[in-house]
């Protein structure tokens, strides 16, 4: 099955969200998800910031794609490395995100048939 991997680097709206559209995309066509949050991307998948995150005409709010990520079977990483950045703790993200460093992102887009940034 294909993969694709989208490094999330920011909170800004319009870097926040394309990462869920694109990734909508990728699990209605089977493929695997992986999501990894760093720098003030941490934010998205900290515990009430997607809520804070808003666009203008999007389709959902930042929280139902994240639900939609996580109910397709999406991988949600949070880099460790950037957690003194973002004023981040494990216990500050919200339910189904896990903890990696900057190795799981390497190996996750080495075997990737797609890596997206934002």
């Amino acid at each position: 099955m294909a993969k694709m991997v989208v490094f999330c680097g920011s909170d800004a709206p319009e870097k926040a969200f394309p990462p869920f559209m694109l990734g909508a995309g990728a699990l209605a066509m089977d493929m695997d998800l992986v999501l990894f949050f760093t720098m003030s991307g941490l934010n998205i998948v900290k515990k009430g910031g997607a809520e804070k995150i808003v666009l203008k005409g999007a389709p959902k709010t930042l929280p139902a794609f994240i639900e939609i990520a996580r109910a397709g079977g999406a991988k949600l990483l949070a880099c460790s490395a950037a957690f003194p950045i973002a004023d981040c703790r494990e216990e500050d993200l919200i339910e189904g995100v896990e903890c990696s460093g900057v190795a799981s992102f390497v190996d996750e887009a080495e075997s990737a048939a797609i890596v997206l940034t934002f």
